[in-house]
């Protein structure tokens, strides 16, 4: 079917405009993108969201006092004819480079104040990220963000497309709704007609796209807008959206299946691509992250054991209080570690709690530098054999160790991250991953009170039920999970579980949580109350539609990925919010600021 053009005030926009259409007469609307007086000769180019076109005013016969107004980023409308271009005035690196538009009506539909406007688009100085955010309408009319959004809005179409395909039905869920907490502080919105009642802001529809397996909707999706009030960080965001998928009688690789034929359509991978598939384990020794960025290599191994009997005291008390020794190797055939980046690794893993990096380096067959007095030759020959390299290849070992597991663990992926961008290790090829047989809990010491790992509504893998439904600290802590995240490139773009079908088992995990039967009936009772009317096995997956646009657009920067983003701080620059309310306003909520 043809694109309907009757109604606009364009005949084509500045990108479309070839050799076939000269001679044509045709109109142009777009912005002012140069503005070129050569004496007798003047010209245009006429900028629009599809590209630039120039237009020429030799054989103008108007009102040349016209153009005294028309500043850059104004936006006119020019009707004329298609002309061609000289040979020696051909653009090649423009798509309308061999033809320009002879003006023969020019009229200007908006002055831009160049005394004031901050910046200008296409200049030659880009605004700083807070100019820009202030200023946002302006920057989106830079080709590199308006393509964004043009590959955002393919996406999900797409994702559309294929779900449905998949008899999929998009359901919409409120947005207003009730707090049901899942790990992150709400958003909260008064009520004028409840008064001392709020609604909150979802941080996803989890319990809503369970009542819809429980309602017999079989299989739903939804492009939704999920609020969560925490700290945020470059690729997090207060306000974000998710591909939220749910389904009913799934197995764990249904969903996978599902998840990979969308990650396989975007990323246009082999047909027939598997993801390959680690547990939760096997990562944190292997990288030190449940999330690890596979475009590299420098591998973790556990040597605790290895130092138990170390004269190297440090090593030794940890392996002896039951902490984490953990070993890195890199090969000179990887990257050549410089004295400069060894001293920067003390800062490095400090955020992470870690106390410093040991290392030692063997060269032309010898050990030398840092801890090497305490590496025996039964300690050098396992390192090398744990690494796969040949015996005594040169390089450089490091080592973080702690009581503290999780310190352990993520003191060696910040120095793997560190590595792998400073080596320049980092491929070009996307990687992608599954994880799965996540921990169920994760135990607080200060609070004294165990966490879901994911979200409580996670089903219990079967052979953790037991120590499940026993209520036992020691139990617990190794129970696990029907979980599964998915990880691109270090990010995790996607996370989903079995879920909980079962009112008693449901029941136990809130009270397992540290919840009251008070608190329970208070936040989740409608929920309970649902899972008592006959209830399918079902499961799911949210995949970050943010983060999944990060990586296709190949940008670093969330802010990048959205049309109009908040700051680090959770502030529209551009809209002054959030704002201080009107007293009126507070009144009528019958609230009252502190």
């Amino acid at each position: 079917m043809a694109k309907i053009k009757e109604g606009l005030l364009r005949t084509h926009t500045c990108g479309e405009l070839k050799k076939g259409h000269v001679g044509e007469l045709v109109t142009v609307c777009g912005w002012v993108n140069k503005d070129r007086n050569l004496g007798g000769l003047h010209f245009v180019d006429l900028r629009d969201k599809y590209g630039i076109t120039q237009i020429s005013f030799s054989d103008y016969t108007g009102d040349l006092n016209l153009f005294k107004d028309i500043s850059l980023e104004s936006v006119i409308l020019v009707k004329g004819v298609v002309g061609a271009r000289p040979d020696d005035a051909i653009n090649k690196n423009m798509a309308t480079g061999e033809i320009e538009v002879r003006a023969q009506v020019v009229q200007i539909l908006s002055i831009a104040d160049k005394d004031t406007i901050p910046f200008l688009p296409y200049g030659a100085v880009r605004p700083t990220e807070e100019l820009g955010l202030r200023y946002r309408y302006l920057d989106l009319r830079t080709k590199e963000l308006q393509d964004i959004l043009q590959l955002r809005s393919n996406v999900m179409n797409r994702v559309r497309a294929l779900l449905i395909e998949e008899d999929f039905v998009e359901v919409e869920t409120p947005i207003l709704y009730k707090s049901t907490p899942e790990g992150a502080r709400d958003y909260i919105v008064p009520s004028r007609v409840h008064p001392g009642k709020v609604y909150a802001l979802p941080q996803s529809p989890q319990t809503l796209k369970q009542l819809l397996m429980i309602a017999s909707t079989d299989k739903y999706f939804q492009i939704a807008k999920c609020f969560r009030d925490e700290d945020l960080r470059a690729d997090r965001q207060p306000e974000f959206t998710q591909i939220d998928i749910e389904t009913s009688f799934p197995t764990p690789l249904y969903i996978k299946k599902i998840v990979e034929k969308i990650l396989i359509d975007l990323f246009k991978l082999p047909a027939g691509y598997s993801l390959p598939v680690m547990s939760y384990d096997q990562v944190m020794e292997k990288y030190g992250s449940d999330k690890p960025d596979l475009r590299y290599g420098l591998e973790q191994y556990n040597v605790t054991s290895l130092f138990a009997n170390s004269a190297f005291a440090t090593f030794a008390d940890v392996a002896q209080n039951r902490g984490l020794v953990k070993a890195m190797f890199v090969s000179n055939k990887v990257g050549s570690l410089t004295r400069k980046m060894i001293d920067q690794f003390k800062d490095v893993v400090a955020p992470f709690g870690g106390k410093g990096v040991a290392w030692f380096k063997m060269e032309n067959g010898a050990v030398s530098g840092g801890i090497a007095k305490f590496i025996t030759d039964d300690i050098l020959s396992t390192l090398y054999r744990m690494a796969n390299e040949n015996n005594k290849s040169d390089g450089v070992w490091l080592f973080i160790a702690d009581n503290n597991h999780d310190i352990a663990h993520n003191s060696s992926d910040a120095l793997r991250r560190f590595l792998g961008e400073n080596l320049k290790l980092i491929g070009s090829e996307d990687k992608f991953l599954w994880v799965e047989k996540f921990p169920l809990f994760e135990w607080n010491g200060e609070d004294k009170r165990f966490y879901a790992k994911h979200h409580p509504f996670t089903s219990v893998a079967q052979e953790s039920m037991d120590d499940f439904l026993s209520g036992d600290h020691a139990r617990l802590v190794n129970c696990k999970a029907e979980a599964y995240d998915v990880v691109c490139n270090g990010y995790e773009i996607g996370g989903g579980s079995i879920r909980i079908h079962n009112q008693k088992v449901q029941d136990k995990m809130f009270q397992l949580l540290g919840m009251s039967e008070s608190e329970i009936r208070g936040q989740f009772g409608f929920f309970i109350d649902a899972l008592k009317y006959g209830v399918p096995p079902h499961g799911g997956l949210a995949l970050g539609l943010d983060r999944l646009m990060m990586i296709l657009a190949r940008t670093n920067n969330i802010k990048d990925v959205i049309a109009f983003p908040k700051t680090t701080s959770a502030a529209d620059l551009m809209a002054d919010a959030p704002s201080v309310p009107a007293e009126a306003q507070l009144n009528e909520l019958k609230l009252r600021w502190k």
